[in-house]
Formats: C-alpha cells, structure tokens, sequence
C-alpha cells in the first residue's frame, strides 16, 4: 500500500472527482481512496480508467457503509460497488464504522467470503478503537490489514498506533490535515519555512515519520502536487519530536455515534 494516496471524501462535483483521481494518478500517486457513502464510485472509476496508468498498478480502496454492513446487505453493496467502479475487485474494502449494522459475526464472515472469492484482496477496519481491531482480529479468518482513522498532528492517536502495531495492522489517516486546521499551527508554519514546504507537506511528513499511511483529499492541481511532493520532506527527529509535543487536541469528525462517544 503505497503511504501517501488520494482522499476523495466529499469530492462529489462529478468532473472535479474524475480529474483530480486521473490527475493524481498521471502525477505518481499509485493509491486512491473512497467509499459507498462519498457517492463518488463512479466517478473514482472513471478518473482510473481515463488515467495513463495500467489498473494492476493502482492501490484501489473503498468502504462498506455502516447501514449496509449485514450479512446480505456487505455481499450485495460490495458487488454494487465494484460495479460503480468498474472493477472486478478492490484492493482494500474495509468496514466504515463499526456502528449501525455492524455485528462481528455476520458482517465479518461476509468479508470473509468476499476475501475468498477474490473480489477484495485485503479486509480492512474503519473508526475502530483497539478494543475492536482486537475482536475483528479474534473473528476474521482474513488478516485485518488496515485500521483507517482520522489522525494529524493535533490528534496523533498513539494508543491507537500501538495498539495496531501489536497486532501488524497498518494505520491509514483520514483528514490528515485535519481539515486544513493545520495551516494555522504556528510550529508548523515554521517548519514549513524551514523545509520549504508547506504546513500540509510538514503534516505528511510527519505521519510518514510515524509509519502512518495518508490520504489527504485534493481537487485541484496544485493542492495534488503539494501533497506529491511532501513526499521529498525528510523532517529531522528533533522536529518530529516538536510536532509530538503539541498540546492541542482537535477531533474534527466526531458524529454521537462514533465508538469512542
């Protein structure tokens, strides 16, 4: 799974989304990211199959919505999805929230099944708290790959991070900017000077520092080749270290009923 990818999340203007994914594809990204509830499978599909860019080479990932995660509703919406896509399976379909519809047994032998007859390579887990990567571990047959969560600099997550660590899931962050709060770190504005980058360049590089996998969402060229090109910041230790000391913590996707409410 290629650590910087491109977050499609709330990109729901039809052409922007099959640009930016085509965009970012032809750039260099080799991963992209989206889900049933973005009402963007199609589009995501149409922006790969427009790109230079062979299918077999591209990270695919989507997400199965937490009102379709029964036994029946994760088989049929999955098939739904690789549809939109255009695609005969994903590379990572996880599981949205473990809310709503979400049972362990039920939902996870579907994933199972889907894992076995090929139409996903790799089961993944969203929004999960450690408790329940742990249960998805102890009820999946498939190995838990990824565990995708909102994490930036001002919510770094460590229990979450060890937690995924222990058990040899990846870690994948949503809103890695945290929804652009974090051009108004000052310490981050600074180190974007020093490293003559940007403060979003200074935040991917320190989630790579950290062995975290981002996919920050972009539409335009620019935005799409800032992210690119955070990927040539090397952040020292020491402001690594700086990074981790911020006091602010800010949760900026927090609906009622999410695990850790």
């Amino acid at each position: 799974m290629p650590m910087l990818g491109l977050g499609t999340w709330q990109n729901t203007d039809s052409e922007e989304c099959r640009t930016a994914v085509r965009e970012a594809l032809e750039m260099g990204y080799r991963h992209v990211d989206t889900a049933q509830a973005y009402d963007n499978e199609n589009e995501v599909g149409d922006g790969i199959a427009a790109a230079d860019v062979p299918r077999e080479d591209v990270f695919l990932a989507t997400k199965v919505w937490a009102d379709n995660l029964a036994y029946d509703d994760v088989h049929s919406s999955t098939q739904e999805s690789l549809d939109r896509l255009g695609v005969d399976a994903v590379d990572l379909l996880y599981v949205h929230w473990p809310s709503h519809e979400y049972d362990p047994e039920s939902t996870f032998a579907a994933f199972d099944e889907l894992y076995d007859e090929g139409k996903i390579d790799r089961v993944g887990v969203s929004n999960f708290q450690p408790e329940q990567v742990e249960e998805a571990i102890d009820v999946l047959d498939a190995p838990v790959f990824a565990n995708q969560v909102e994490l930036h600099p001002l919510l770094p997550q460590e229990e979450l991070r060890e937690a995924c660590a222990e058990h040899d899931v990846e870690v994948v962050a949503y809103s890695p900017l945290a929804r652009g709060k974090v051009f108004d770190v000052p310490l981050l504005q600074e180190l974007a000077d020093d490293y003559d980058t940007s403060p979003a360049g200074v935040s991917l590089a320190w989630l790579r520092a950290k062995g975290v996998t981002a996919i920050p969402k972009a539409t335009s060229t620019e935005h799409i080749r800032d992210n690119w090109e955070s990927l040539a910041v090397s952040l020292d230790d020491e402001d690594v270290a700086r990074i981790d000391d911020l006091d602010t913590r800010d949760r900026r996707v927090d609906p009622d009923w999410a695990p850790w409410n």
